[in-house]
């Protein structure tokens, strides 16, 4: 069969899409890949002449992707294409399989199941009853339940990464690149699906990690094919296990020795302070934790994040102490939030010494819990999932009181990084806030934002060597992406 997965844009490597393409390909299918903001995908599709178009949809990108897809069925001209989606949006609101257009959706994870569809469409036809696929067939849903989640992740493929390097010169040729050593999470933030996601798994372990020698003989290939000086680990929390944690800060060093960048908790840092010890043995050059919010009660309360202030604070100092940097996210736009309590996150973020604080408005997803909180009370002013950002950084669909309050919280998420590294100029920051919404300002501060987060990025994040061009080549690359 042949496969062609479409995206709107590639900012770094897609994982799913990759390991999609590796067992596809494995299997003896044909992949392909159109990057819409590269070429037009309906041209790609015209001389690929798919059997499958596959799309990885996100809550808010979904309406792009369906209009799409319209657009490719016509362009096939009769030619017998099957459309599927997967991703996070198919697999938390199936429902979509009533939209035009759709012929089937993959609730969950997605190897397995592609592999035994394109094997049925080869084989003679497609087969109704595949484990993690809803399919409309002559008008009828058909439901399938879900199979097991891959627990050995290392039977999988190493993904297939020739896919974006050969569409994509900017991530082949970039020296950070972006690899996953496990899949699930288990704690409860309630602004997270991954509640919602063991809802669908049932019984599951909540994580699963990749052996350490298959992400060691990864990045060594990886390495030996495509320039590569800083890993970035995207997973959720690599730090959950300490005997993987333990073995990877033993052979890392010695096989690979690369600089990396992970994910990891405050409170489970200073609960376990050797964790850190490892991660600096390993030789981890920056780690992110969330932050979130500064305010107790909603953090604890409302986010369901169960650290305190003080904890957060230690982090910090702990990981320094090794001499790893440290970054921090954070959500603004908190239902029931007011902007002091932003500020006060903005605070917490200087105190903890946050080399680059990272700041997202709050986007009220349908299917998580915090979603559903705003709904219940009334804070959400979306009125379809067309509403929901894709990107949660413009504007915050909550309903607010004082609208010049929203307002301030909106120019806030621009200046939040720059609050943290100079908190000197909040009384300046509260007065730039204060600024109206228009195209003059709301640009501005978007290139000031853009700017100063792209110069700490280059010097306290990225562990690369540092060259003009490739300053202008990042640069060109960075404001190219939206938010």
């Amino acid at each position: 069969m042949r496969v062609l997965f479409v995206e709107k844009q590639i900012n770094y490597e897609p994982q799913g899409i990759m390991q999609l393409s590796s067992v596809l390909k494995q299997a003896g299918h044909e992949v392909a890949l159109a990057v819409a903001d590269l070429e037009d995908p309906v041209q790609v599709a015209r001389e690929f002449e798919p059997d499958i178009v596959g799309y990885s949809v996100m809550t808010g990108s979904q309406r792009y992707y369906f209009d799409l897809n319209l657009k490719i069925r016509e362009a096939l001209n009769g030619h017998k294409v099957m459309s599927v989606f997967g991703g996070p949006h198919p697999t938390f609101f199936p429902e979509m399989i009533e939209e035009p257009g759709v012929d089937g959706l993959c609730v969950g994870e997605g190897e397995g199941p592609i592999v035994d569809l394109a094997n049925a469409l080869g084989n003679g036809g497609l087969k109704p009853d595949i484990p993690n696929w809803w399919f409309k067939i002559d008008g009828e849903i058909v439901r399938n339940p879900v199979r097991p989640l891959i627990h050995d992740l290392g039977s999988l493929p190493h993904p297939d990464r020739p896919l974006i390097y050969d569409k994509h010169p900017y991530l082949r040729d970039s020296p950070i690149k972006h690899f996953m050593g496990s899949r699930g999470c288990p704690y409860q933030c309630t602004y997270c699906f991954n509640h919602a996601y063991y809802q669908i798994y049932k019984r599951e372990r909540r994580g699963n990690q990749r052996p350490v020698d298959r992400i060691i003989d990864e990045v060594k290939w990886v390495r030996s094919q495509w320039p590569l000086e800083h890993v970035f680990f995207i997973d959720d929390l690599l730090i959950i296990f300490d005997d993987w944690l333990e073995e990877f800060a033993e052979k890392w060093p010695r096989e690979v020795g690369l600089p990396f960048f992970c994910n990891v908790r405050a409170d489970l840092l200073v609960r376990a302070p050797y964790k850190a010890d490892l991660l600096a043995k390993a030789g981890a050059y920056t780690v992110s934790m969330g932050i979130e919010a500064g305010n107790d009660r909603i953090r604890r309360d409302l986010l369901k994040r169960h650290m305190s202030k003080e904890q957060i604070i230690e982090a910090g100092r702990l990981l320094r102490s090794v001499g790893i940097n440290v970054t921090a996210t954070n959500i603004l736009g908190l239902p029931g939030s007011r902007l002091e309590d932003d500020i006060e996150t903005m605070r917490l973020n200087a105190a903890a010494k946050v080399s680059y604080a990272q700041a997202f408005i709050f986007q009220p997803y349908p299917g998580t819990e915090l979603g559903k909180y705003a709904e219940d009370m009334g804070l959400a002013n979306v009125g379809t999932f067309d509403d929901i950002a894709s990107i949660s950084w413009e504007r915050s669909p909550l309903l607010y009181q004082d609208e010049d309050e929203k307002r301030q919280v909106e120019h806030l998420q621009r200046w939040f990084a720059i609050g943290v590294e100079f908190p000197w100029l909040e009384p300046v920051i509260r007065w730039l806030i204060k600024a109206p919404h228009n195209a003059f300002i709301d640009k501005v501060y978007w290139y000031i934002h853009k700017t100063f987060k792209g110069v700490l990025l280059q010097r306290r994040v990225y562990a690369t060597r540092f060259s003009v061009r490739k300053l202008f080549v990042v640069a060109k690359h960075f404001f190219r992406m939206g938010s």
